[in-house]
C-alpha cells in the first residue's frame, strides 16, 4: 500500500495500479527502458495490473518476469472495459497510468490519474481526464515511488 496525505485535496490509500501498455509503458510494443526496474520495487507495495489492447502483440514477452497480471482486451469497447477493471479493483484504492483516448475514462474514475505525454504522445482526453500529466512513463512511475512528490504537485 502507498499511503499519502496531499494537503486540501484528499489521503490516497493505494493498493492497486492499472497502467496501459502501448505508448505508455512501451514504444512500439518494446517496453521502455527503466520500466521494468520500477515495476517491480513498486510491486512490493501495490498489485500492478496492466491493462491493454496490446496493438503489438508484446505486451507477454515484454512483461515477462515483472509481478504484474496482464489483461489484454478485445478491440472493441476498451474505454469501458478499462473503467469497469478499475471499478473491480476499487477506484478509491487504485492508481491509473496511461496516454491513450481508451484510457480517459479510467484516469477520471481512479483515485489518482496520471497521463503521460511519451515517444507515442497522448491524446488530449486523457490529458483532461488526469490528475497529473506526466513527461514520460518513469517520471510517472517516480511519482509513486517518491510520493512526497504527489504532494508537492497536487496540495491546494
Amino acid at each position: 500500500m502507498i499511503e499519502v496525505n496531499i494537503p486540501g485535496h484528499a489521503t490516497l490509500r493505494l493498493n492497486h495500479l492499472a497502467l496501459d501498455y502501448n505508448g505508455t509503458l512501451a514504444c512500439d510494443g518494446a517496453l521502455i527502458e527503466g520500466v521494468r526496474k520500477r515495476l517491480t520495487v513498486l510491486a512490493e507495495r501495490l498489485a500492478v495490473h496492466v491493462v491493454t489492447a496490446d496493438t503489438f502483440g508484446k505486451a507477454a514477452e515484454a512483461l515477462d518476469g515483472i509481478p504484474c497480471r496482464l489483461t489484454i482486451l478485445p478491440a472493441g469497447g476498451q474505454d469501458l472495459a478499462k473503467l469497469r477493471y478499475v471499478a473491480h479493483l476499487g477506484r478509491r484504492m487504485t492508481a491509473c497510468v496511461g496516454n491513450g483516448r481508451n484510457d480517459r475514462l479510467m484516469l477520471r474514475a481512479a483515485a489518482l490519474g496520471i497521463a503521460v505525454v511519451g515517444p507515442e504522445c497522448a491524446a488530449a482526453g486523457a490529458l483532461a481526464a488526469a490528475d497529473i500529466v506526466a513527461p514520460d512513463i518513469l517520471s510517472a512511475l517516480d511519482l509513486l515511488l517518491n510520493p512526497l512528490r504527489l504532494v508537492a504537485t497536487l496540495r491546494s
